[in-house]
């Protein structure tokens, strides 16, 4: 390829996204393939970042400049890399308002350069003092710091093993400026929706990587903010969404509950506030944040999980987290316990390699609870005719609720189980004999 204009780059743009022509579009598609594996790629980016001249041609040379510097960054002299940076800089800086998905895009590619950049010491810290105080930058600085913890484990870029753990150490390092930059981001926005939703995002992206410290956050505001935002009956579905995220990454994080105890306790008691915000969601049929706290009560579950066998009823082996889920259970919608599946499977699983008679006994009555609950969900409508489908959702469902039942059937013993089938039998003759043919736990009784 020759080195072509920045004019030519930017009407090939125009034809990929405005020829009306199917073939002309095409011809565009490959002739910029062509161009972005090429070393022209740096400079007609970095041109047509500068002339700004739509949406279209930005977000091309933004997503360009991401591409070449994940793939290709081996093609530049070491010489250059600190000109690239300020140039990057400078463009999201004068984008910030073009549109999101350009931010995100340059965002990238400022992270992919700042963990291969090996001289770029310090990275979060040089990021935080130059734009932390100009409040037009904040969004793009947040949108930064939650893609470069993110990026660390991207199979795209390049970078060792030890090049990896230098970059986490430097993280962690700086982790809770990080954090208090973003609570001191919450403290001036007031209320933002937006902003909150940004600051709950990049908070889970640190939470994820598993670089925070657990005696910081603990006493954290923000954590309050967190479980203040989901306790609230009128916040929003995509604020609900963000902040649901954020404490399952930060319960996923703390899975070693011994090694963040501050942590945990904090979580574990700002969780079990949730049930009243819980019941709240089915009262007002709010199926998006209902399943939002059925992934948190789950996810809880899952941490404590070996809490939980180990002291059932004790500290933060509290059965009220089974109480939880047991709650979203009796929700009509069988997608809402569905959620729960991977824990029960896990508890069945610790309690049969135990062993112990007495512990059993203790958990009996909420697999009792659970199965009754699985068996009304498993019902057909009475007005069904013929045998369900295997392949559809409910069906699949049956499928897995038949799975679940083998793995936790040798804790409430097979008369348990046929009496359920009883009841299904019951239901079945009512509704014309498909709900008692199909049965799921006839499969895993059968097994068993």
């Amino acid at each position: 390829m020759e080195k072509p204009t920045v004019a030519l780059v930017y009407q090939a743009v125009q034809a990929l996204y405005h020829d009306p022509d199917p073939a002309g579009k095409e011809r565009a598609s490959v002739w910029l393939g062509e161009l972005q594996r090429s070393m022209y790629a740096w400079e007609m980016a970095d041109q047509l970042l500068q002339l700004k001249q739509d949406v279209e041609s930005c977000y091309f040379a933004a997503q360009t400049m991401k591409m070449k510097i994940q793939t290709s960054f081996f093609e530049l002299p070491p010489e250059t890399h600190i000109a690239l940076r300020d140039s990057l800089l400078s463009h999201i800086q004068s984008l910030k308002d073009l549109s999101p998905i350009i931010v995100t895009q340059l965002a990238l590619a400022i992270a992919d350069l700042a963990l291969q950049m090996a001289s770029w010491k310090g990275c979060v810290h040089t990021l935080i003092e130059k734009y932390s105080n100009d409040v037009s930058s904040m969004t793009f600085l947040i949108e930064i710091l939650t893609v470069l913890p993110e990026e660390v484990h991207s199979r795209s870029l390049r970078i060792g093993a030890n090049r990896r753990t230098e970059i986490i150490e430097d993280l962690a390092y700086y982790s809770s400026t990080v954090v208090t930059l973003l609570m001191t981001c919450v403290e001036k926005s007031g209320s933002n929706e937006k902003m909150l939703i940004k600051v709950f995002r990049c908070l889970g992206s640190w939470f994820n990587l598993g670089v925070l410290d657990s005696n910081f956050m603990a006493n954290n505001q923000l954590l309050m903010v967190l479980f203040q935002v989901l306790q609230r009956d009128e916040t929003s579905t995509n604020l609900h969404e963000a902040a649901s995220d954020c404490v399952c990454s930060a319960l996923y994080a703390i899975e070693n509950v011994d090694t963040h105890m501050p942590l945990a306790l904090q979580l574990f008691q700002g969780v079990l506030t949730l049930e009243t915000a819980y019941h709240m969601a089915v009262a007002r049929e709010d199926l998006d944040k209902v399943l939002n706290y059925c992934r948190i009560f789950t996810e809880l579950c899952e941490t404590f999980l070996e809490t939980t066998v180990k002291s059932p009823g004790q500290g933060m082996g509290d059965l009220r987290t089974l109480e939880l889920l047991l709650i979203c259970a009796g929700h009509p919608q069988y997608e809402v316990v569905e959620i729960s599946f991977n824990f029960w499977y896990r508890l069945g699983e610790n309690l049969y390699k135990t062993n112990d008679p007495a512990l059993h006994g203790i958990f009996r009555p909420y697999i009792q609870r659970l199965l009754h609950g699985l068996a009304r969900h498993c019902q057909l409508d009475p007005d069904h005719e013929g045998i369900p489908e295997d392949t559809d959702d409910f069906g699949e469902f049956r499928m897995r609720v038949s799975d679940l039942v083998k793995d936790v059937i040798f804790l409430v013993g097979s008369m348990e189980c046929f009496s359920q089938v009883a009841t299904f039998w019951k239901l079945g003759v009512r509704a014309g004999g498909a709900a008692a043919r199909d049965c799921p736990y006839r499969s895993a009784l059968h097994q068993h």
